[in-house]
């Protein structure tokens, strides 16, 4: 029996979720899900959009899975997001973008993975306004995080049967900061001479990107650009809607959509539940159930692909839990 803290969100969130939790129910594994409540939802009860009971029962967990969570622009409280991962160290942002057929792209075959940088850069959230008139955002890189988050990519590419690890920066202008992080990346490929290293200037790698997708296999990245080159990476396999994400520490790790919140499709049943369901199928392989995993998958893949039983996005006109009722189908016809 695993136990596992979910968050289901606000805004499409909670439908989301239980379109996740109903998918990997039905592949028979016993899983104990702890709900617990974080957002503007519960701002009103507790003060806060991320009381301490939920933290706690993460810690406790060890394992969470969260639907999105609406971050307020440019007034209000900071991202829930980015307080979990401060305060549960969860250093690597993993984000799998690989193509779905039945998903209209201009690429049909990208299999790339971002491994993002989580806790520190410009979303340490260091700023301060020095006039009425001038605001000053300060960017910080270790060694330390930056050799960490390195050692995740390259341990993840050898897990993962992958060939290449390229490193994503700006060193030539920011030559203290990113420069760290490009040496501190070069060292670690150091202990890991069966994967290819190599590095791109950031503004460069999103050109190649769009032009040789097909060159690139994991790439390892600062907090900010990783943030950006992820949703890049999404637009090549068709969209945020259907990009996983998981949010990894040495002993807690987090799984959620790469997309948000979208409050204004809240309770309409019409949202597209693909992106959380396969950030399921990361959590099912950390926990190691590889099979249910795999089962996951590949009815969310042939759900997709068939594009009847889905979402507008998608092409059908299937709501969130009819979608969700087509891949349990197929979890059950695959045994």
């Amino acid at each position: 029996m695993h136990k596992i803290t979910l968050i289901p969100g606000d805004g499409i969130g909670p439908e989301i979720s239980e379109a996740m939790r109903r998918v990997v129910d039905s592949t028979g594994i016993k899983i104990n899900w702890e709900v617990q409540h974080a957002g503007a939802d519960v701002m009103s009860e507790y003060g806060t959009p991320l009381p301490d009971h939920v933290l706690e029962s993460i810690r406790k967990n060890k394992i969470a899975i969260k639907g999105p969570i609406t971050t307020p622009v440019g007034s209000g409280f900071r991202s829930v997001n980015v307080a979990l991962r401060k305060e549960l160290d969860l250093y690597a942002c993993l984000r799998p973008c690989f193509s779905l057929k039945g998903v209209k792209s201009r690429y049909s075959d990208i299999d790339l993975v971002i491994v993002r940088e989580n806790t520190e850069d410009l979303y340490a959230g260091n700023e301060r306004m020095i006039d009425d008139d001038t605001a000053e955002s300060i960017k910080r890189i270790t060694r330390k995080a930056s050799e960490r988050i390195a050692n995740f990519a390259f341990k993840y590419a050898i897990a993962e049967n992958r060939k290449k690890v390229t490193a994503v920066h700006k060193a030539n202008i920011m030559k203290c900061s990113d420069g760290l992080f490009l040496e501190s990346a070069r060292n670690v490929a150091k202990n890991y001479p069966q994967i290819e290293f190599e590095d791109r200037i950031v503004d460069n790698m999103c050109m190649q990107l769009v032009q040789y997708p097909e060159k690139y296999d994991v790439m390892v990245l600062p907090n900010l650009y990783g943030d950006i080159v992820s949703d890049l990476c999404a637009g090549l396999i068709g969209g945020l809607g259907i990009a996983p994400g998981a949010n990894i520490g040495d002993e807690i790790a987090l799984f959620e959509p790469t997309h948000g919140s979208a409050p204004r499709y809240a309770g309409q049943n019409k949202v597209n539940p693909t992106a959380l369901i396969l950030s399921s199928v990361l959590m099912l392989k950390h926990i190691g159930e590889k099979e249910a995993a795999e089962k996951v998958l590949n009815a969310t893949a042939a759900v997709v692909e068939e594009g009847i039983n889905v979402t507008y996005d998608l092409g059908g006109n299937a709501g969130t839990s009819q979608m969700a009722d087509a891949i349990i189908e197929k979890i059950q016809n695959l045994g």
